[in-house]
């Protein structure tokens, strides 16, 4: 299975969006700051919205059309799931 997933600063903050085959695990990486990069410089770690593929093609066809998104679709499509900008990481880990 593989992930295209948003991630936000705080609600309407900074938005970042990634594509993965271990959610939990690529998530705690942007959570410790394991990488130097845009999200650990601008404190991007906030799990907001993500969605399924079966395959790792369609996923990455998914975040580059979401990628290429004004940024208000990107906010409803957080919204329509995600009303209140909670991080579902912790939905993920036991």
């Amino acid at each position: 299975m593989f992930y295209v997933y948003l991630l936000a600063s705080r609600p309407h903050g900074t938005l970042y969006i990634g594509m993965t085959d271990d959610l939990a695990r690529r998530v705690e990486e942007h959570k410790l700051r394991a990488a130097p990069g845009f999200t650990a410089k601008y404190s991007v770690d906030r799990l907001i919205w993500y969605e399924p593929h079966e395959s790792r093609d369609a996923a990455w066809r998914r975040e580059k059309q979401i990628k290429e998104w004004r940024r208000a679709w990107k906010i409803t499509l957080i919204e329509r799931d995600n009303p209140d900008w909670a991080d579902l990481y912790r939905n993920l880990v036991p």
